[in-house]
């Protein structure tokens, strides 16, 4: 009877080990999506996630991540502009649901929290498709932080050419009190100097206060001619320019890619800032571009959308740094990363998972050219980009030319 029973129960203890092997084996393979769903880009953010959801249905549609598991993405609200939600969405993702990998976060100072609280030390691949602060070249990431989206060092550079080529001679700036404002108030003060331009004033601002007028008053005493607003569309910079009007201290206006939504018309009024300029980062020409907008369109979305493209190659990249690894593991995955995004290889374009898939289980080197672009990062993460020159019309930004 004991021998029977010794029998029974190790029968029971190997089957059940072979059930949770399988469960194991077929588990879904989470990965992390952090963004400002609520805060100063709260409007800019659906297009963008839903972007990267697009990556990863046609991963799941087309046999699925490593030997037919799903991927699970999940998303948490990063903020924007508080550090410490960033941060405390980040742990979670990392500590708690166990992400193998992030995308995002979207604000270069949310982007910074999350990855030096959490990412780095949990060891996870983060890939942001919209932090554009130059502070994140710097970072010490362990090669675990990268960008598919330009540095604002150049966006500057742009902005300055832009506004210098308009006959504007002498600008002030105010920007938000953050890595991003502050990054991109630097690299454009010094671009447009070098062109010749004056800055008569330069000055950091707070986000979320209700009145701007003593910092706008002192910005106009300046003299400048036209206020570049560096700050966020559904934060200060829509207040800011709102109460310039209002006072009478500036009629026009420049912004960067924070600024760059069709919302700063609803929230200033239709026809009160046709003519002001805006850049954005845009996507450079490649193969994948075209083939991108059509699978964007398909799935109705705007491919043209902020930092959308951007979105959707971030999330390719995991899954394909993923499959080249070949399982569920956070080790190796940025050396991945670089294989998968570099010559030599046959070419993957967006949307192209299960002949990426494949290739990978044969051995063979791939190169996927993106959405936003070729993703040859650089020792620091960052890649190559380009900046779109962008004007309101009528109810919104509209593209001017491509720098």
């Amino acid at each position: 009877m004991k021998s029977i029973t010794r029998r029974l129960l190790a029968s029971a203890t190997l089957g059940a080990a072979l059930l949770a092997g399988t469960a194991y084996a077929n588990a879904d393979v989470k990965v992390g999506f952090l963004g400002g769903f609520t805060g100063p880009i709260e409007s800019l953010v659906p297009p963008i996630f839903a972007a990267a959801e697009l990556a990863m249905k046609q991963v799941n549609e087309q046999g699925g991540i490593l030997d037919g598991q799903k991927v699970d993405f999940i998303s948490a609200d990063s903020t924007c502009a508080d550090a410490t939600a960033a941060s405390n969405a980040a742990d979670r993702m990392v500590n708690s649901e166990k992400v193998t990998a992030l995308v995002g976060p979207l604000c270069s100072g949310e982007t910074i929290a999350a990855a030096n609280n959490a990412a780095i030390p949990g060891g996870v691949l983060l890939i942001s498709p919209a932090a554009t602060s130059p502070a994140l070249t710097g970072l010490d990431d362990k090669d675990l932080v990268f960008r598919t989206t330009s540095s604002d060092a150049y966006s500057g550079e742009v902005l300055a050419k832009i506004l210098k080529d308009q006959g504007n001679e002498n600008i002030a700036i105010t920007y938000v009190n953050n890595d991003y404002g502050k990054g991109f108030a630097d690299a454009l003060e010094s671009s447009f100097k070098a062109l010749g331009g004056t800055v008569s004033a330069k000055e950091a601002h707070e986000d979320n206060k209700a009145d701007y007028r003593a910092e706008i008053g002192s910005l106009s005493a300046s003299g400048a001619e036209l206020l570049v607003v560096l700050a966020y569309v559904d934060g200060s910079g829509s207040t800011i320019i709102r109460q310039a009007l209002e006072g009478g201290d500036f009629n026009k206006f420049a912004g960067g890619d924070g600024m760059v939504g069709d919302a700063i018309v609803t929230n200033i009024g239709e026809g009160k800032l046709d003519g002001m300029v805006g850049v954005r980062i845009g996507n450079t020409t490649s193969p994948g571009t075209e083939v991108y907008n059509k699978l964007a369109k398909d799935a109705g979305l705007d491919p043209n959308s902020s930092f959308g493209a951007q979105s959707y190659d971030a999330a390719f990249l995991i899954a394909l740094s993923i499959q080249k690894v070949g399982k569920d593991t956070r080790e190796g995955l940025s050396a991945a990363l670089r294989e998968v995004s570099s010559e030599p290889g046959e070419v993957i374009l967006p949307g192209e998972w299960e002949k990426a898939k494949k290739l990978l289980a044969e051995g063979k080197d791939i190169n996927y050219e993106g959405a936003s672009g070729s993703h040859e990062f650089d020792k620091n993460g960052d890649v190559p980009g380009n900046v779109i020159h962008m004007v309101v019309d009528g109810k919104g930004f509209k593209d001017a030319k491509t720098q």
